[in-house]
């Protein structure tokens, strides 16, 4: 389904729109498809402006006009990059990260990044308090060999990041296969710079990877990296072969997980919560528009033990899955306390191949809990040790469901 709605605007434009929820640019992201409902399409802005309105887009073209007349340097007077410019000066000035004006090129990539491929480091980011900070690093893509969630990026090639836009910054890093880019880190725990020029490379972002593990190798490890367009068939051929190997006990692995569509995210728990039940609901402005998702009522792995790994780079549609499981106590939530991603974007086609990402909802977990900037407490915590090769949280993991 698809959201349409009517707004007064400089420009008259036809919007085609998905629903997403998403941490930074690059990632952390979820998407609900909401065609064939028209509960947008009345919303409209007021018809009546006000004299301060008026006088705020006099304002605008009394600008425009003047540069446009008296500029001194008329090569760089171009109408494009002066719109582009306006629109994201406005969209700024509402101080909210998860909510970006993207030009052509940057929509673009965008949407490449969400068909699982791209070119550039492999990471996802957003702004904290002016900071930007990586989420999580893409497994098996170069950041994942420098990086870790929770880093703050000071420097990219020499210039301060927190001068940038999440945007900016991820333009600027993101580059062609081959190249390379100089990352100056923050990370706590370090006393100095950490300074790493990482070679760009092409990124396949894998959705869905399986394993057995155990001493008995009857554990079924599915780790989920991404909920993009080929998670929700990936994840159904996971659980088949789960289902096949008659496992005793399931590990689902969305550390480092920044998000993807909210109908995977529904997808996934239908086949672990019995029964038609709500999934997550997304709150409005305009209370009318609430939404619930329910699962479907046909799990194949309820009653199987199950144990949800999260970190601080879980976040969005990966909480969604968490906080759901966590409510109805269909598994056990263990690791490291989640990222708090709590809000709902829309992106809107502009003309010209330009969209708008803009915070329109909050969403809840069943139990109506928001957990929007502090994230899901898992019920039991593991902390990783970065100083050994192992994966400690893995391990407690499989210890938990073997001893049960």
């Amino acid at each position: 389904m698809k959201y349409y709605y009517n707004k007064k605007s400089l420009v008259s434009r036809f919007l085609s729109v998905l629903i997403i929820l998403m941490t930074g640019w690059t990632g952390a992201y979820f998407y609900y498809d909401v065609a064939e409902d028209n509960t947008f399409q009345n919303y409209e802005a007021d018809e009546a402006e006000t004299t301060d309105e008026q006088m705020n887009i006099d304002l605008f073209w009394d600008v425009w006009a003047m540069l446009d007349d008296s500029y001194i340097d008329v090569t760089v007077l171009n109408d494009e990059d002066m719109i582009y410019g306006a629109i994201d000066g406005m969209v700024d000035a509402l101080g909210d990260p998860y909510t970006d004006f993207m030009t052509p090129e940057e929509t673009s990539d965008f949407m490449e990044n969400m068909g699982g491929e791209l070119e550039g480091i492999g990471a996802e980011l957003t702004v904290e308090d002016g900071r930007l900070i990586v989420i999580s690093p893409i497994k098996g893509a170069p950041a994942d060999e420098y990086l870790l969630p929770g880093d703050t990026i000071y420097l990219i090639d020499g210039e301060h990041a927190s001068d940038m836009t999440v945007l900016e910054a991820v333009m600027k890093i993101r580059g062609e296969a081959g190249t390379s880019v100089e990352l100056t880190i923050i990370r706590d725990g370090e006393d100095d710079y950490l300074v790493y020029n990482i070679v760009r490379a092409k990124v396949e972002v894998s959705s869905v990877d399986f394993e057995l593990v155990g001493e008995n190798s009857d554990i079924a490890h599915i780790n989920i990296y991404q909920f993009g367009d080929n998670t929700a068939n990936e994840f159904q051929k996971a659980v088949n072969e789960a289902l096949l190997d008659d496992v005793s006990g399931i590990i689902l692995d969305v550390r480092n997980n920044g998000g993807g569509y909210l109908e995977t995210a529904v997808d996934m728990l239908s086949e672990i919560i019995d029964g038609q039940e709500k999934a997550v609901t997304v709150k409005m402005r305009d209370e009318s528009l609430d939404e619930a998702h329910y699962t479907s009522g046909s799990a194949k792995l309820s009653g199987i033990p199950l144990v949800v790994l999260v970190n601080d780079g879980s976040a969005s549609a990966s909480e969604i899955v968490a906080g759901a499981i966590q409510d109805y106590q269909s598994g056990i939530i263990m690791g490291e306390q989640t990222f708090g991603k709590g809000s709902v974007q829309i992106i809107d086609d502009l003309p010209g191949g330009a969209s708008l990402k803009m915070t329109i909802a909050k969403w809840y977990t069943p139990a109506g809990r928001s957990i929007d900037d502090t994230g899901i407490t898992p019920d039991i915590l593991v902390e990783p040790d970065y100083d050994t090769e192992g994966d400690e949280q893995l391990d407690a993991a499989v210890s938990y469901l073997e001893g049960r």
